[in-house]
């Protein structure tokens, strides 16, 4: 049975990030990886952003050559046994360890329908990508090289992000909302009905409040069957290929099988430990608190995983450093850019400071005068001060916050 002193189930980036942390700390401690893709550790957003402006695919990997660890891929943990101190492998195998980090990141939620959908295995399709990992950006650059028309279901960061980088290269793209907006959870209603006329304007067939509620593969296409909000209009679209961003969710049925404290996330203290001394969590699975909004919350962006494997390798190679950092989240949409910190709901108050409308400024968003969250549009490099506003205890009015950030 192979045993180390330090053992990390997942191969994503907070594990990528991890793994030189611990090396600060511990320079001859073994490390092993457990991950389920057969690929070595990467980042994902150029999947959805870089590589699709021409990045070259080996940009995206992380570096884990020359810090001395063993990498198990293609494998999935099915069993966690904290009294004994180690695991079992889809393969049958057990691992042993001395301290364990958890980075099992999330599985994008599928959609289901009543008919006999994509959703039957029994009539799948490659056709249909629910888009999280290499392998389906991958699948999307096979059917872009022949196809030229694609549906895009769901308006968050992955929908819009793809909508946008399938245009950039000559496709035409559906995409496909429920809401009345694209991104409606963070922007505030203006920005939203703005970001919709820019999709439009920049070629998208923009679908707001509609309902997927059937694809169908057809030959070498799929035809969705689309329905308006409130029982509305039914319509086909016959397309070359679907790509599927409707969320998340965290992968903690390990963590909660083992008898670890689960709620949203796994639950973590300020040095992402989770309920077990030997412990630690990091990435879209922690449940951390976060002091500068008052709640515990999970995160699932590029910044969290970073922040928190590089946390979590170090403290559970003996730092001992709290974790105390609000991370931030970004996104790009053509030409428009935003970096974002804190709580950003759109249905906090929301204050805009625009130094161009819709171009460039800054949105607050407040809860009993207090700042809990910042987007920064078009507006880079503030983050810092972001942060420190969110830190401040106010209260704040509105005029309070007019070039707050921006000056």
């Amino acid at each position: 049975m192979p045993t180390y002193k330090y053992l990390i189930i997942g191969g994503g980036m907070a594990a990528g990030a991890a793994l030189p942390a611990i090396r600060e700390v511990d320079a001859d401690g073994s490390i092993g990886l457990i991950g389920a893709e057969l690929h070595p550790p990467y980042q994902r957003p150029p999947l959805s952003k870089a590589l699709w402006k021409g990045d070259p695919l080996q940009s995206i990997w992380i570096d884990t050559d020359k810090l001395g660890v063993k990498l198990h891929l293609g494998r999935r943990v099915q069993r966690l046994d904290l009294d004994n101190k180690r695991v079992t492998d889809d393969q049958g195998d057990e691992t042993s360890f001395d301290k364990l980090l958890l980075a099992t990141g999330s599985t994008p939620k599928r959609l289901s329908f009543d008919g006999p959908g994509l959703n039957s295995e029994k009539n799948n399709s490659d056709r249909a990508i629910y888009y999280r990992g290499l392998d389906d950006y991958e699948r999307l650059r096979r059917l872009a090289n022949h196809g030229s028309h694609f549906a895009v279901i769901g308006g968050g960061f992955i929908g819009s992000e793809i909508a946008a980088a399938l245009t950039l290269n000559g496709m035409q793209a559906s995409l496909i909302v429920q809401e009345p907006r694209i991104c409606a959870r963070i922007f505030p209603q203006d920005l939203g009905e703005y970001v919709n006329d820019y999709y439009r304007d920049k070629g998208v067939e923009l679908l707001t409040e509609t309902k997927l509620v059937d694809m169908q593969p057809h030959d070498e296409q799929v035809t969705l069957t689309l329905q308006a909000a409130e029982g509305g209009d039914v319509r086909e679209l016959t397309v070359d290929g679907v790509v599927i961003g409707v969320g998340v969710q965290p992968n903690v049925d390990l963590a909660k099988a083992a008898g670890l404290e689960v709620q949203d996330g796994i639950v973590v203290d300020e040095m992402l430990r989770a309920s077990h001394p030997d412990v630690y969590v990091a990435g879209d699975i922690a449940a951390f608190f976060d002091e500068s909004v008052g709640e515990r919350r999970r995160m699932e962006h590029e910044d969290t995983a970073n922040s928190m494997g590089r946390a979590a390798g170090r403290n559970m190679a003996g730092a001992a450093e709290p974790y105390a950092y609000l991370p931030f989240f970004y996104s790009d949409l053509f030409d428009l850019g935003y970096e974002a910190v804190g709580k950003t709901n759109a249905k906090l108050q929301t204050v805009a400071d625009w130094q161009e409308p819709f171009q460039k400024g800054v949105i607050y968003y407040l809860d009993a005068g207090r700042v809990r969250g910042v987007l920064l549009w078009n507006v880079f490099e503030r983050l810092d001060a972001a942060r420190e506003l969110i830190g401040r205890r106010g209260p704040f009015q509105p005029a309070d916050l007019k070039g707050r950030i921006t000056g």
